[in-house]
């Protein structure tokens, strides 16, 4: 097996040395990460590129110039993985709200499954216990709405921490994906749904990120909500 983990940044300089270390320390055989980023005016993609270095090539970095956003960086860095040998790729946010511990009961989980999900919304799973009402339900009522308009079996529609199998993405077609902001995530489950592969959630723990500032807005959340509409149209009679 050949994990790669496929972590987008913009504006991760305080984060990305200690996930690159959390990830290392796993000491899962033969993993590889690919830092994704957008051009970061905080240097991120400079200490990406020194990371490189201190794990011997381990940890690779793709330097995206063209438009930015999460589905792109996404889309770019599964195409990397997988022109590079992947056969497991797991997606994860910088800032530490997905912990890698998860990461190696993922792998074990993969060999039966085409996609595992990382889900707050199952038995088991949570979000931190620090957040306030407000972004607590916003963020069920974001989940429920994608849920509901796309009648998605899956409980965290909006969930951003999954592990693919090589055989998954190709099955999908990358060149169907054109969302670009945080609807991607509704999109790949959508389309994982509709083609019939085989799904696993499994519990986890969303940590609010431990530095920085969160890129989730209320209007981010909103425009999100509409483009699930779009998603359905696009894919609705795919099978």
């Amino acid at each position: 097996m050949k994990p790669f983990i496929v972590v987008p940044t913009y504006n991760e300089a305080d984060n990305l040395a200690d996930l690159a270390a959390a990830l290392f320390a796993l000491n899962v055989p033969d993993l590889e990460v690919l830092v994704v980023d957008d051009a970061s005016p905080d240097g991120t993609g400079r200490i990406a590129d020194g990371l490189a270095a201190l794990y011997d090539q381990r940890l690779q970095v793709l330097h995206r110039t063209g438009p930015r956003g999460l589905g792109r960086a996404y889309v770019d860095g599964f195409r990397w993985a997988l022109a590079h040998g992947a056969d497991r790729i797991i997606q994860m946010d910088a800032d530490f709200s997905h912990s890698p511990k998860y990461i190696p009961v993922f792998l074990e989980k993969s060999t039966d499954h085409d996609v595992i999900i990382g889900s707050r919304y199952v038995p088991g799973g949570s979000h931190d216990r620090e957040w306030e009402a407000g972004r607590v339900f916003l963020s069920a009522w974001a989940n429920f709405y994608a849920r509901n308009i796309l009648r998605l079996k899956v409980h965290d529609a909006t969930a951003g921490f999954k592990c693919w199998t090589r055989s998954a993405l190709e099955h999908i077609g990358l060149e169907r994906v054109k969302s670009n902001g945080y609807v991607f995530q509704v999109e790949m489950a959508y389309l994982s749904q509709r083609l019939g592969l085989h799904i696993l959630e499994l519990p986890i723990y969303f940590e609010d990120r431990r530095i920085g500032q969160s890129k989730m807005s209320i209007p981010i959340k909103l425009e999100a909500a509409w483009r699930v509409w779009q998603v359905w149209w696009r894919h609705h009679s795919v099978k």
